[in-house]
């Protein structure tokens, strides 16, 4: 009797399907974002400076792509290269919230302009959580009873 190797719940039975499963959904993902997009896979393999074939096998997800690679399709797709990482498993998933997916989602700034508004945005975050809790320590004490000797 033959044992069968332990299935996760997408169907992986170990690392290496894990990273099969990831190269596929990068494809997957590419290829929806093209279509979105109304871009042939010869325009974008154009503009990615990717040859058309192995764009198509990574849109099948044979082959799974490198960093600098989903830089460059990130670049023929106008979309940003965080989430092609995020997707492809190289980054995790940024902190989230109204004001940074819309940054992040916004077409019309430069990777770099996104980058410097989030920068600012997190850094007035943080002030402002350093000065709401110094407020809250400082009321604390204030009302503290003074121990009488």
């Amino acid at each position: 009797m033959t044992e069968e190797p332990p299935v996760d719940g997408n169907g992986a039975t170990g690392p290496i399907d894990k990273v099969a499963d990831l190269g596929r959904d990068i494809g997957a993902y590419i290829r929806q974002q093209r279509n979105t997009a109304k871009i042939s896979l010869r325009q974008l393999s154009k503009l990615a400076g990717v040859s058309n074939p192995y764009l198509s096998q990574i849109e099948r997800g044979v082959r799974k792509p490198s960093a600098e690679i989903l830089q460059q399709i990130a670049k023929g797709l106008r979309i940003s290269a965080e989430a092609l990482y995020v997707q492809a498993g190289i980054l995790d998933l940024p902190a989230g919230g109204p004001v940074p997916d819309a940054i992040r989602a916004d077409a019309e700034l430069s990777e770099r302009q996104k980058q410097v508004l989030l920068d600012v945005y997190e850094s007035f975050r943080r002030q402002n959580s350093q000065n709401s809790q110094s407020a809250a320590e400082q009321a604390e004490t204030e009302n503290e009873p003074e121990l009488k000797e």
